[in-house]
Parts: structure tokens; sequence; C-alpha cells
């Protein structure tokens, strides 16, 4: 039975279904991806044999591809939420869009020399289970 994973853009217009297993989870650090996210990294989960379906919202999803790159997103255009895309013999799924368990851990951080200046130790940051009062 193949493995079945279900995600959704943050207001709700986009669903979509992945049926397969991923190979690879990486955090990369591109300037690229951090650009995309507004953060340290970008988490993708990366299948050389899922599939993906659109359950709803599919007229809602745009794609950038960065001009003259390798570099694309797919969004929502309502909520701008990052979304899978697949290319041929590749599926890309961010991690934060599934609603189900990620399967796997991250594999590796990539781009490393391309991370922020302030992406140094961030384990040291202290940590709150909300927002600090």
């Amino acid at each position: 039975m193949q493995a079945e994973h279900r995600g959704s853009c943050l207001c709700g217009a986009v669903h979509f279904k992945v049926t397969g297993t991923f190979e690879r989870f990486y955090l990369c650090h591109c300037a690229y991806c951090r650009k995309d996210t507004g953060s340290a990294h970008a988490a993708n989960l990366f299948s050389s044999t899922a599939t993906l379906e659109w359950l709803s919202g599919r007229e809602q999803v745009n794609t950038f591809n960065l001009p003259r790159t390798r570099h694309l997103r797919c969004f929502c255009s309502v909520c701008g939420s990052a979304l899978p895309f697949a290319s041929p013999g590749m599926l890309v799924v961010p991690a934060g869009s599934l609603d189900t368990p990620s399967p796997v851990v991250p594999d590796a951080h990539v781009f490393m020399a391309s991370r922020a200046a302030w992406d140094r130790d961030l384990a040291l940051a202290p940590g709150f289970d909300a927002f600090p009062s």
C-alpha cells in the first residue's frame, strides 16, 4: 500500500494529496529559498515516484519560475502559501504545507555557504511554547 499525505494552504483554498514515498528531505539555505520563505531556509520533501493530486482550489495555484534559473515556486494566489510542484521526474513538497505528520526527518542542510549571517547558533536562542510576554 502506498503512503498518502494530505496538505493545504494557509487560507484553505487549496487542498492536495500526495501518494507515494519521499526519498529526500532537505533544508535549503540558498538565497533563493530564503527569499521564497522569508526565513532561514526552505524545508522541502522530494520524490521521484510520488504523485500529486489537487483535491480543491487548483485554479488558485500559481507558479513562479525565476528567469535563467531552475528555481521554481508554486503558491496559493489567495494567501501566498507555498505549495507542491511537479516537474518531469521530481515532485517537491514544502514540508510545512502538509497537514499530516511528515513521514521523515530532514536528511541534511544544503547550501550552508549561502546561509544568512544571523543563522548561526540558533539553538542557543531561548524557546517559548507561545509568544513571549
